[in-house]
């Protein structure tokens, strides 16, 4: 999902590996799912409606958009009495029990959602108290309670525990942190993919590098979310750091530099998806976006921008309010104007997915494409070798993919 940022939430999802469709379909309304009047989007909720509607209110939020209230009260009416959420809930006047599938990508992105607005902090504190008590024993966390750790979903949990003003680094279980799950599936210096993030070990223990794990692992390790601001220019990209013991922050360049030299030949990252053709991953590419600008690359950021201001249309009408958030976040920390993102506005076409705002400004709250001095000059060839993925996939469930990294957690 990313599995946490790719675009739609999986039934189940096993220990090995995340699939993120790069354009698949959305599936069209179920005859017996009804859409409620404050949900962002057309199609069938039953596994992202949380995901897509928290994007949706975050990336209004952070173009100063205040959305509308029945669109808010939907999000927050899908609290289950623990704190979690899950995917979709067609009936919320039952209560959760244990079939309801609660999970942390769902509960995190609507903890950075309802945190942004403000005035939730019941609800936020109940969600966090819940992924408190579902965090592993390496610090790290799982799609589902009890799952093994993942990039993606660590990396969405840590930006919940930024957003309500808690620090990561201090949310332990065993004595270990969110930062030390990650950096244990960070590929180290001297592999042949150093810099990238797996997804999660293979029942071997071993590492294969994954896009959708590298841009959530880099946002994740420098401590930010879904909304993630530029970071200061490296000093050198030529370098792999920190040896086999990289600090976060290094992790993070080593990870950005992965993405910057994957996209180096065609702008954007391409599927990975067994059996699908060579095609752009148009999700993971935004996503990619905001990790380069996090860890500082945001001139390489900008550039990537670029291309997908020149292809996005297709696939974020077809893919709906979570692309079009992912597209806003990308803008944001990258320093561009989403409502001039390849002359049109993504802002525009985001709110049209849902309730009408309660108030959106015409002036943009950006800032503009022009580089700063701390822009990076030159992120140049990085000794790091060829980029390239490799990795298994088995997904267990019924859940389609179409935009949660995403961490991959999300497509």
């Amino acid at each position: 999902m990313y599995v946490r940022r790719s675009a739609a939430v999986l039934a189940a999802v096993t220990v090995i590996g995340t699939v993120t469709p790069a354009f698949a379909a959305d599936p069209s309304p179920s005859a017996s799912v009804a859409l409620p009047s404050g949900l962002y989007g057309t199609t069938d909720p039953t596994y992202d409606g949380v995901w897509r509607q928290s994007l949706a209110l975050l990336a209004q939020d952070t173009v100063d958009v205040k959305p509308a209230a029945k669109a808010v009260d939907w999000l927050t009416g899908q609290q289950c009495a623990d704190g979690g959420f899950a995917p979709f809930r067609a009936d919320v006047s039952k209560a959760c029990d244990a079939k309801t599938p609660v999970d942390t990508n769902n509960t995190a992105a609507a903890v950075q959602a309802l945190a942004a607005l403000g005035g939730h902090d019941t609800a936020t504190g109940k969600a966090v108290d819940w992924l408190k008590s579902v965090q592993n024993k390496d610090g790290g966390w799982g799609y589902l309670p009890g799952g093994a750790s993942d990039a993606n979903s660590t990396s969405v949990v840590i930006g919940a525990l930024a957003a309500v003003g808690e620090k990561p680094a201090a949310v332990r279980k065993a004595g270990r942190s969110p930062y030390d799950a990650l950096l244990k599936l960070s590929l180290p210096c001297g592999d042949g993919d150093a810099g990238a993030f797996a997804f999660q070990p293979d029942k071997k223990g071993a590492l294969a590098a994954n896009a959708d794990a590298t841009a959530a692992g880099v946002v994740g390790v420098l401590g930010q979310g879904l909304v993630a601001t530029a970071g200061k220019a490296p000093a050198s990209t030529r370098e792999c750091l920190g040896g086999k013991a990289p600090t976060p922050a290094d992790a993070a360049l080593n990870g950005a530099v992965h993405l910057a030299q994957d996209m180096s030949g065609t702008g954007y990252l391409k599927s990975v998806m067994p059996g699908a053709k060579d095609q752009p991953d148009y999700g993971n590419t935004a996503d990619a976006v905001v990790a380069l600008s996090a860890a500082g690359l945001t001139q390489r950021g900008r550039e990537v921008l670029v291309w997908l201001e020149q292809h996005y249309a297709a696939w974020a009408e077809q893919s709906g309010p979570a692309a079009y958030a992912q597209l806003i976040f990308a803008a944001h920390a990258a320093g561009v104007d989403p409502r001039d993102f390849g002359d049109t506005d993504l802002v525009k076409q985001l709110n049209a997915t849902g309730p009408a705002p309660q108030s959106a400004p015409n002036a943009s709250v950006t800032a503009s494409a022009k580089p700063s001095e701390d822009d990076e000059k030159d992120d140049g060839d990085s000794p790091f070798g060829v980029w390239w993925y490799v990795g298994i996939f088995l997904v267990v469930g019924i859940g389609i993919g179409f935009l949660l990294s995403g961490r991959n957690k999300g497509k």
